[in-house]
């Protein structure tokens, strides 16, 4: 086994620049690790945010939060794996998926059913896990809920669209095009409202005969937070879960009283999977509305790994479809 391998490192924190492909030293394999050699590797807007330092991590780094790949040896103590099961991870852990070789946890790891391959996985473990928690346990979804869902037509959005359809849900996306909302309504929403000509909590109201909606789903943050609280029916809740154009300004809490007595939450991946049952539960669920085809995740582009700088420039400047995947 090779001790070394080649990553992403980043040493500053700053633009896309930053993201150097370097040779690095694989740390020692533990009893109860997995060494997996990467094949695909998903691209996350927290990728973005953990390169610029808006999430501070210790440097250097090595980004990215999940990938599939191949096992290429296991611990003594890891007896439910062995060399050539093809495996998957969320992020439920650091990031390091930006490397062509990583040692991980079996803990972290999950089997990949046959009839999902190495780039449908790394497409949907994180953002497919994201829309796991967001609507069976964030806000559980019941037949007939009226959502609001920003950012409609990409990675997270387009799952999101199409899970929420399965559980009879009415969905409203926001998409910045024509072209991106023809995509959306194709993966279930019923409705779309073009964010950058159109006033999104006055459309949302005209849609909904005047009582908003029940939940907004809200990966865009700073730019979208006003209008999704003016969208939200009395006692409605407010999910913020990303902050794709800035993070929210500080507000008060009577914000929440004057529109509605609303319930206003920012939730994360980590602490919906840092159980291992609960983890094991909800790749499960991802998985199986993936095998029974009730979620069939839309890759808009591929990059190679070392190129990956071109691929979080074009995350940024909202140029990519659906998701992003890295291929080793």
């Amino acid at each position: 086994m090779s001790e070394k391998t080649r990553a992403i490192i980043v040493r500053r924190y700053g633009g896309p620049e930053v993201l150097k492909w370097q040779e690095i030293k694989l740390p020692q394999l533990g009893p109860t690790d997995v060494l997996v050699h990467h094949t695909a590797v998903g691209l996350n807007f927290i990728d973005v945010y953990h390169r610029t330092g808006l999430y501070p991590l210790d440097l250097p780094l090595t980004p990215g939060v999940d990938g599939a790949g191949i096992v290429e040896a296991v611990g003594s103590d890891v007896d439910d794996l062995g060399t050539g099961d093809r495996v998957a991870y969320t992020g439920n852990g650091p990031p390091g998926s930006y490397s062509e070789r990583r040692i991980l946890p079996r803990t972290r790891l999950a089997r990949l059913p046959d009839a999902i391959d190495d780039k449908t996985a790394a497409a949907i473990m994180l953002k497919g896990c994201t829309v796991e928690y967001l609507v069976r346990r964030t806000f559980p979804i019941s037949a007939g809920d009226v959502v609001l869902l920003h950012a409609a037509a990409g990675g997270v959005g387009l799952i999101a669209s199409q899970w929420l359809s399965a559980l009879g849900a009415r969905v409203i996306g926001t998409v910045g095009s024509e072209e991106k909302g023809e995509l959306a309504q194709a993966n279930g929403c019923d409705e779309v409202i073009l964010y950058r000509v159109q006033d999104v909590a006055a459309r949302v109201r005209e849609i909904t005969g005047g009582r908003g909606v029940d939940v907004v789903y809200d990966s865009v943050g700073a730019a979208t937070f006003e209008a999704s609280i003016g969208s939200l029916r009395p006692r409605g809740m407010m999910v913020t879960f990303g902050n794709a154009s800035g993070p929210v300004p500080p507000m008060s809490p009577l914000l929440l009283s004057q529109n509605g007595s609303l319930f206003l939450t920012r939730p994360v991946l980590a602490h919906h999977y840092a159980d291992p049952t609960e983890a094991a539960n909800g790749i499960a669920a991802l998985f199986d509305m993936v095998t029974s085809g009730q979620v069939t995740p839309h890759i808009g582009q591929e990059y190679p790994l070392p190129d990956v700088a071109d691929a979080h420039r074009d995350l940024e400047n909202r140029q990519t479809v659906g998701s992003t995947v890295l291929v080793t």
